[in-house]
């Protein structure tokens, strides 16, 4: 809805002039305001993450900060910052500014990125699991598998590159995942990671995101642990985020997953001069479910 992008704003942080962040604020900001941090793609399309969250953001009460990690200065924000300057250092500097702006608390908040985005969402929740509420990883191109023998990024070994990254995998795995790919996008196409290393996860996106949920579910049953992991096939759906929005429903399916239904409140009266027999969560969700899906 267009009267919710004007509540799409964008940011310069202030300590950091080369960082900025679009921030989608609900209507109703309260104690207990919740955060998602949507990260972007190699097109870096952060704006277009935060209009296509905003209708559910409004519903779920939850706040969005999508930052843009621009190519001069991140260039490799997928692996945290093997090449280029550290993504993760400045998501927190994001989180801090916000925090401070809006008495929103930003110490814990659950994640979602889409291709290169969704490999750096499991990284950051790798090397800051107690920040982590959840996560979700829209058609990665490969990941980081929960494996002590490889190093990172294909594994969690440390890497020379990143000294002071250390993986604490007992608290990564308590954190639930899930992984949405488009039930189309089995293309090998320029845009993926084709190498030996990469192709023993599988040969295309929907293939390596089930590999890595696989891994996921042996780990945690490993260490004793019960962590929902998800697979979640996107009908109509190739490698674009838009289409899976749109026409997959990606958007519902994530706050679904990381934020549970919504049937005991009343939409707000700004959404119900658009939708007039909608009065709550459970219709707005029936209905956009339908249209979607």
């Amino acid at each position: 809805m267009k009267l919710l992008h004007r509540r799409i704003q964008m940011h310069q942080l202030a300590q950091n002039k080369a960082l900025h962040y679009f921030q989608y604020t609900p209507t109703v900001v309260t104690a207990n305001t919740q955060v998602l941090v949507a990260v972007h793609g190699i097109s870096r399309n952060a704006q277009k993450q935060a209009r296509l969250f905003a209708e559910q953001a409004e519903l779920y009460n939850v706040l969005i900060i999508a930052p843009l990690f621009d190519q001069n200065h991140y260039s490799g924000y997928q692996r945290l910052g093997l090449s280029g300057q550290r993504a993760d250092l400045a998501l927190n500097q994001i989180l801090d500014e916000v925090a401070s702006k809006t008495n929103v608390n930003t110490q814990k908040f659950s994640l979602f990125g889409y291709s290169g985005g969704g490999q750096f969402v499991h990284r950051y929740a790798l090397a800051y699991p107690q920040r982590v509420k959840a996560m979700a990883i829209g058609a990665a191109g490969w990941y980081t598998l929960p494996n002590p023998k490889k190093r990172y990024p294909y594994g969690i070994a440390p890497h020379p590159k990143l000294p002071d990254l250390r993986f604490n995998m007992a608290q990564f795995l308590q954190i639930p995942a899930y992984v949405l790919v488009g039930e189309e996008d089995t293309l090998r196409d320029d845009a993926l990671r084709k190498s030996k290393k990469a192709d023993q996860q599988g040969i295309n996106r929907f293939e390596r995101g089930q590999h890595w949920i696989r891994a996921m579910q042996h780990a945690a049953q490993q260490h004793g642990l019960n962590t929902p992991y998800q697979f979640i096939a996107l009908p109509n759906s190739n490698h674009s985020f838009t289409r899976s929005i749109k026409i997959g429903g990606m958007a519902i399916h994530v706050f679904l997953a990381l934020f549970g239904h919504q049937t005991d409140k009343k939409i707000p009266s700004t959404l119900q001069k658009n939708a007039p027999n909608i009065v709550s969560y459970a219709d707005l969700n029936l209905a956009l479910t339908t249209q979607f899906l």
